[in-house]
């Protein structure tokens, strides 16, 4: 599983090597080390957020893949925008809804950063909308859920990305300061999960 630390020194090697252009300072190239914060998305170049934008996801408890391009010439395409709402549905509550696009727009941010260092494994969505009755439900078991989740409106979702440490994904995640990131760390081969929202900035472990 990729480290902080690791994923830093990827970065320093990149940088001077000159592979980042633009989204790297010159005295960072220069200097053979990355930047104060390799994951502040202020440091990236406007060609990364100009092209098209292709979210690849899986749902483990569907079994569902899908790799859709949801963003092109500066709007989104609705088909995709739908496809993308059915993938993050309540699976157990069978039921969807809008999904703010701005979490997508974090979760696509997320992807292509680190498909920058060769990364490309899809996001793990373990959930993304709930229905009222599911996220209480999940409150009652004791499984960690806030009462008045973002999950709810569809504001949230629980992501993780094979390798990536949780402390390296929700780094990442908090440089686009675009909302609340929760840090849920648990041990065996799959790991713990990342909460990301377009709620208030914060965060939490969980």
């Amino acid at each position: 599983m990729v480290s902080r630390r690791e994923f830093l020194q990827r970065g320093a090697a990149l940088g001077a090597l000159g592979a980042l252009g633009a989204s790297v300072p010159a005295a960072a190239q220069t200097d053979m080390a990355p930047p104060p914060d390799l994951f502040d998305a202020q440091l990236l170049d406007i060609d990364f957020w100009v092209k098209p934008r292709t979210l690849s996801v899986v749902r483990p408890q569907s079994g569902e893949k899908a790799r859709v391009l949801y963003w092109k010439d500066g709007e989104v395409i609705d088909s995709a925008y739908q496809e993308l709402c059915h993938i993050l549905r309540d699976v157990n509550g069978r039921a969807s809804a809008p999904i703010d696009p701005k979490l997508f727009e974090v979760l696509w941010g997320t992807q292509a950063f680190i498909a920058r260092y060769g990364m490309n494994q899809p996001l793990e969505i373990l959930s993304g909308y709930r229905t009222e009755a599911s996220n209480k439900r999940l409150v009652e078991e004791g499984v960690p859920a806030a009462r008045k989740s973002l999950h709810m409106v569809g504001k949230a979702a629980d992501i993780r990305i094979a390798n990536l440490s949780e402390e390296v994904l929700g780094g990442l995640i908090r440089s686009f300061r675009q909302g609340g990131v929760g840090y849920y760390y648990r041990a065996g081969p799959k790991g713990g999960w990342i909460h990301a929202d377009t709620g208030l900035n914060r965060t939490w472990k969980g």
